[in-house]
């Protein structure tokens, strides 16, 4: 084409076109087409069928993440939620795998309704963690063959970047379409979930004071065992320390099998 074509063919209004304007009212459709307009100058089906994809493949990543969440919830009240997080939210990444970190934010920070479950935000979180550990570039460091025997009082003990102590008011691991407590009940559930030498990630019940334990060493980088353990007694006030010291040096062994912790000498 000459330079003499492309003058006769140049068209002076698309200069004057906003692009910022026309994306965000192309952007603000495909995101909430019941309270926001279709552009003008395109077509209703092509914007319909545009949305519609958009909305599906957030849907279905939604969907494989929790899976839980998404059984326990009719199909109405599912589409509802996942409508307005796609709606409501605006997510900081362009990445797939990073889109169910943005829907618990969008489950903590902005969502607001009063027929929710009150422990959707726990479950969600449940099922997020195994998700998040499964796909982190940390690694495992492989245990020692002395790792877990011996006094281990005098080494130092870290948590691994691939362990995560937790603790929920509800029994998210019982959830299921029978069982939807609407009470927390009197006592948290407390839970280590790790990934372990063969890349699977696991989910352990633990006691109130493993919790505390590993909560202190995750607050620290390193400390010795005998340091750690003496200030889970300290905090108990327990009338017999050295018995909790003793008792805590067979929960280290335990967790250093697992690869939850990691011991120096």
């Amino acid at each position: 084409m000459s330079g003499a074509d492309t003058l006769k063919n140049y068209r002076p209004e698309f200069m004057s076109v906003d692009f910022k304007a026309k994306q965000l009212e192309f952007t603000s459709y495909i995101r909430d087409p019941e309270n926001n307009p279709a552009p003008a100058d395109v077509q209703k089906h092509r914007m319909a069928m545009y949305r519609q994809l958009l909305f599906n493949n957030i849907e279905s990543f939604l969907s494989g993440n929790f899976p839980v969440l998404r059984k326990i919830l009719s199909e109405q009240k599912w589409l509802e939620l996942v409508q307005d997080f796609f709606a409501r939210h605006r997510c900081g990444t362009p990445y797939f795998t990073e889109i169910p970190e943005e829907f618990l934010a969008y489950l903590q920070n902005e969502r607001d309704s009063p027929d929710d479950l009150p422990f959707m935000l726990e479950l969600a979180h449940y099922e997020w963690v195994e998700m998040a550990l499964s796909i982190a570039k940390d690694e495992v460091a492989a245990a020692s063959s002395d790792q877990s025997r011996g006094d281990l009082l005098k080494k130092t003990i870290c948590l691994s970047p691939l362990a995560r102590p937790l603790v929920y008011q509800y029994p998210v691991q019982r959830i299921s379409p029978a069982l939807l407590p609407t009470e927390p009940p009197e006592q948290p559930t407390f839970f280590i979930v790790y990934r372990n030498q063969d890349d699977n990630v696991k989910f352990l019940e633990i006691t109130p004071i493993t919790y505390r334990l590993l909560q202190i060493l995750q607050d620290n980088e390193s400390l010795q065992a005998e340091q750690c353990l003496k200030q889970v007694a300290k905090e108990l006030n327990h009338h017999d320390p050295e018995m909790i010291i003793a008792c805590g040096q067979a929960i280290l062994r335990e967790l250093a099998e697992k690869s939850i912790i990691t011991l120096h000498v």
